[in-house]
């Protein structure tokens, strides 16, 4: 993945497209960015760099609800790429192997 705005243009279309809102604000952020879940706002610190910003949102995706029908084909195929990201696997996988030694 590339950092430069296009990417992070991309991947504020999958928000934007999910329902929610992106806003870049100053702010205390200990971690860079806020959620307000029930809103459906994400808050990003506005002093952040492109590729901070990229590396965020990245993170923050797989924890938001988006709804994957809503998304465009090529919206589709960036989210699969962020949730596929290594060590942003589900746990799923970990609790099926454990049943399966049992």
């Amino acid at each position: 993945m590339k950092y430069n705005q296009a990417t992070l243009n991309k991947i504020e279309k999958i928000l934007d497209e999910g329902e929610y809102v992106v806003r870049y604000e100053r702010g205390t952020f200990q971690s860079g960015y806020c959620i307000l879940e029930a809103k459906k706002v994400v808050v990003l610190n506005r002093f952040l760099d492109a590729e901070a910003r990229i590396n965020t949102l990245v993170d923050l995706i797989p924890q938001l609800n988006i709804n994957f029908d809503l998304l465009t084909l090529e919206s589709q195929k960036l989210y699969n790429e962020i949730i596929k990201k290594p060590g942003k696997e589900t746990e799923a996988p970990n609790d099926q192997q454990e049943l399966d030694l049992k």
